[in-house]
């Protein structure tokens, strides 16, 4: 039986409870945003940092007293020329002698009393200077990053099943209720391990939130109206992502800046309280056979939207009637798995291809964002570019999908990404520095927009009956491409390839416009 043209129409369309649990599905968005950029400051690197002096490796004759602070630094550290200031790494040792001069005899030596930080930004004390993650230790922060990654995968894909066989709304107060508690125990986490591992999970808890709203969202909405409350979605998270510098700001400590993103979760488990503000979904009710409960919610929908289950859908027969007489009184409830797509070869390819694109558009951008540490060092010109660049694709995708179709701005957006990354790599030495401003700029507006669109298109073209688990494989494609980077980075820091980063980002181009100009012939 045709949801969309038998059964939609005749429950009040799209409707004002319809609206209203439309409104309710946008505050998760926020929710998840909030604890996911959380991670940005918690792994920032201060911009200047250094070793603690030991007095220890000094000469016998020095005196502090006698020596600016400046000074003081200068003749126990030693400058480096390629940072252009004091090392992060190293220390003067000097030979036991009572003679304070230049040329005492001088090696130079690992930090032996940890370090001095300037200020992160927002923060006055984070992960990594809470538990000196430089150096030596610096390989922690994007293992860090790469297992909080690793959780939202295995959460897309477990969450993501768990969500076809109990539904939209038990998945989503089951993983916001844990995610919820996670990140409590996160605020108290007193060591490295603690913290990935409780990072890890909660970013499991969290990918099921984030889905299961998606899902449920697209599901209540018609085709004319999917788009733009899709889109909206994202605006809660622009928002989120422009508030939380001012949260850190104010918060200072980064356990009270993980107890505030905690509050919205928190506050979400409210909807177990009242089914009204998040039902489950009748689409997937009908899809995988539970008649009762599906006549139910209709009833509930049809009510709550001033629609009137008495109109017929057919001479002499009610809307109820007729889901009665096609699905009979012994229909048994059936789930499936996304391992059946393998028999439904353009879904199946559909799906890859959306999981390429949208692996691509989000792993690329790190090499957009590089471009801009290059034009400025300041973090929160990045920052706030990024996030108004996403602004702006979101905007630029509900002006010209609907007009212009979902394949045709995906190939759009997808040849601009490529582009932009192919002439930054190959020009950037003949480029001014405003030139190269503008295409990263144009480089970050189009991946995030291939992003936005890949998942989007993923969600409207897989079935109803799986499309958790397959939303969520292709979602977990995008977060490998966000892993990508730290990847590189770990492999940088061990010398496995020293030029990964330039590998890295001469790789990621060149398929998207293949994959994409050959899909769309």
């Amino acid at each position: 039986m045709d949801f969309e043209t038998k059964i939609y129409p005749q429950i009040g369309g799209y409707g004002r409870y319809n609206r209203m649990v439309t409104i309710f599905s946008w505050f998760p968005n926020f929710a998840v945003t909030l604890n996911l950029f959380c991670d940005v400051f918690y792994t920032l690197i201060p911009e200047s940092y250094h070793c603690k002096p030991d007095p220890s490796l000094l000469p016998w004759g020095f005196l502090p007293s006698n020596f600016s602070k400046q000074a003081y630094l200068n003749f126990t550290i030693p400058w480096d020329e390629e940072s252009g200031g004091l090392s992060h790494c190293e220390l003067y040792r000097y030979s036991n002698s009572s003679n304070v001069t230049d040329n005492i005899p001088r090696e130079k030596v690992p930090c032996t009393k940890g370090w001095e930080y300037a200020k992160p930004a927002g923060l006055d004390g984070n992960f990594v200077t809470e538990w000196n993650l430089v150096c030596g230790n610096y390989w922690r922060i994007p293992l860090q990053h790469i297992c909080f990654m690793l959780g939202w995968i295995l959460g897309y894909i477990l969450l993501g099943t768990i969500c076809d066989w109990l539904g939209r709304r038990r998945a989503l107060l089951m993983s916001v209720s844990l995610s919820g508690l996670l990140g409590v125990a996160v605020c108290v986490s007193n060591s490295p391990v603690a913290f990935l591992l409780l990072r890890l999970s909660q970013g499991a808890m969290l990918a099921g939130v984030f889905l299961s709203s998606y899902i449920a969202r697209l599901e209540l909405c018609d085709p004319p109206h999917r788009l733009m409350v899709s889109m909206v979605s994202v605006f809660f998270a622009v928002f989120a992502e422009l508030l939380l510098p001012g949260l850190a700001v104010v918060c200072s400590d980064w356990p009270v800046l993980q107890a505030v993103a905690t509050v919205p979760l928190l506050l979400i488990i409210s909807y177990w309280c009242c089914s009204s503000v998040f039902p489950e979904s009748p689409r997937w009710l009908l899809a995988t056979g539970q008649i009762p409960q599906a006549k139910k919610a209709l009833q509930t929908f049809c009510g709550r939207n001033g629609a009137c289950l008495n109109v017929e859908l057919f001479p002499a027969e009610t809307l109820l009637s007729e889901i009665d007489s096609v699905y009979g009184d012994e229909t048994e409830t059936e789930y499936h798995s996304i391992l059946e797509l393998r028999h439904t070869r353009v879904i199946w390819r559909n799906g890859l291809i959306l999981g390429l694109t949208l692996f691509i558009g989000t792993g690329i951008q790190y090499c957009f964002t590089r471009n801009l540490h290059g034009y400025s060092s300041h973090f929160y010109f990045s920052y706030f570019l990024r996030v108004l660049t996403g602004a702006l694709a979101c905007v630029f995708l509900c002006l010209t999908v609907d007009r212009f179709g979902r394949r045709g701005i995906l190939l759009l957006v997808a040849i601009g990404t490529g582009l932009s990354s192919l002439l930054l790599l190959a020009l950037t030495q003949y480029l001014r520095g405003g030139l190269v401003l503008v295409l990263s700029i144009i480089g970050l507006l189009s991946s995030q927009a291939l992003a936005m669109l890949s998942v989007f298109f993923a969600s409207e073209v897989m079935p109803t009956v799986v499309r958790g688990g397959s939303l969520g494989l292709v979602m977990s494609a995008g977060c490998v491409g966000m892993a990508a980077s730290s990847m590189m980075e770990l492999w940088k820091y061990i010398r496995i390839y020293s030029s990964a980063c330039d590998l890295y980002c001469l790789v990621f181009p060149s398929p998207v416009t293949t994959v994409a100009a050959l899909w769309a012939w």
